[in-house]
């Protein structure tokens, strides 16, 4: 699984170019399954939920190219409604091609999705919402099978703002009779994004960032080739800000849009890190020990993404007073915790409750890696702590962060990789 060697106690400063979102480009790689045509994509990351889906697309009957960050895909080799159950359970968002498979053959077999275990994620969100737009789906042999019957746009609620139930319906939805609307859907930028690339394809939907989406239900006449870039991941910015507010540092990260990540960089403001924006880049500075933050709620989008709770759980670890973590969204996402205290942190934690009493400084240990943004955690942790740190089980991190080693290196991290 290899492992990171860290040595910590280096100040960071240089520059960051975050790739292209992982959590918009999933769903976009899924939705191409929906009309058979080419596809050219860029600002694809380089990681290894990406190389998952695209080798599902492959297994498919779809043809695939991937390099330096674009990819062309052609979907009209698809040859069966069978997701291939092996790579199913290596990548939670395969999930979404449920909804994109059945509108592209009308029949869909797949198994329960993978990915970290990171606590409970049941897909009855979008098994209720495809069921209500005319999909039949049994439980079989461990797999669902679903069949379209008579599909028919509708208006659907959802009980929880859930992103990939949204992003579900979303692609079924763009290719049936009449119109379907979404009250509650996900707000994220990547349900935006998602958005974005349908109406590039021809598809009809509106709404995506508000209260409600809306879907006029067609079949796009031009079957020329889809052209779109993906946005930037803001998760990958908001843990380079993790990793700047664990020291001192100054680094500049650039092709990210602000106002995605608000949420996290308003939170870094309150513990005493310097945030602005100059031409397009955003610049952090930290000269000494952050303040503590009294409460942090994770919740969906616009609030504080739990995607962040484990980074930023990493950087108040040495931060001037106690700050209390709530994790809301998921109900085991605290793995990373007996890791952090493995190096010296003092963390306590009641159900999905979290206090963080900051320590002056953490020390260096073997620790693994549990899930994607654990695993970046314990890389903050590991960059600030005194001694030299090893990380095992590095391919949970890899899955998410693109040249995650060569991009902390050009800033004056001390880390190096190992294949063991």
């Amino acid at each position: 699984m290899g492992s990171f060697i860290i040595e910590g106690r280096n100040s960071l400063e240089g520059i960051v170019d975050i790739g292209g979102s992982k959590n918009a480009a999933l769903p976009i790689l899924a939705s191409t399954v929906i009309s058979g045509r080419e596809y050219l994509l860029e600002n694809i990351p380089d990681i290894e939920d990406v190389k998952d889906m695209l080798e599902i697309l492959q297994d498919m009957g779809c043809t695939v190219q991937h390099d330096n960050g674009v990819a062309l895909i052609d979907t009209r080799g698809l040859n069966t409604s069978q997701v291939p159950e092996k790579l199913v359970r290596k990548i939670r968002s395969s999930i979404i091609l449920m909804g994109a498979v059945l509108q592209r053959t009308g029949n869909v077999e797949i198994a329960y999705p993978g990915g970290c275990e990171i606590g409970l994620r049941p897909i009855d969100l979008h098994l209720k919402g495809l069921r209500k737009l005319g999909v039949e789906i049994i439980e079989k042999s461990g797999l669902l099978v679903g069949k379209v019957t008579e599909p028919s746009g509708c208006e659907i609620q959802l009980d929880y703002p859930s992103v990939g139930a949204t992003e579900n319906i979303m692609l079924f939805a763009v290719g049936i009779p009449g119109k379907t609307v979404i009250y509650n859907p996900a707000k994220e930028p990547e349900i935006v994004d998602l958005q974005n690339f349908l109406n590039t394809c021809g598809y009809s939907v509106s709404g995506a960032g508000t209260g409600s989406i809306i879907i006029e239900g067609k079949k796009p006449e031009n079957t020329d080739t889809v052209e779109y870039k993906i946005i930037s991941d803001r998760i990958e910015a908001g843990t380079y800000l993790s990793a700047a507010s664990s020291m001192k540092s100054k680094i500049y990260i650039r092709n990210i849009e602000k106002s995605h990540f608000k949420s996290i960089t308003s939170i870094y403001e309150d513990a005493g890190c310097e945030i602005r924006e100059t031409h397009g880049t955003i610049v952090i500075s930290n000269q000494g020990r952050i303040k503590a933050v009294e409460k942090v709620t994770t919740q969906p989008y616009p609030g504080f993404p739990t995607d962040m709770q484990a980074q930023f759980m990493a950087s108040m670890a040495t931060a001037d007073g106690i700050s209390i973590i709530e994790e809301t969204v998921f109900d085991s996402r605290y793995k990373h915790v007996p890791e952090l205290q493995k190096m010296g942190a003092n963390i306590t934690t009641i159900g999905r409750v979290a206090v963080v009493e900051g320590v002056h400084k953490l020390y260096s240990a073997e620790v693994e890696a549990k899930d994607l943004r654990g695993g970046a955690a314990l890389v903050i942790a590991a960059l600030g702590a005194e001694g030299t740190s090893k990380i095992n089980n590095i391919y949970h991190i890899n899955r998410g962060y693109e040249k995650f080693v060569q991009k902390l290196q050009n800033i004056g991290a001390v880390i190096t990789e190992t294949k063991n």
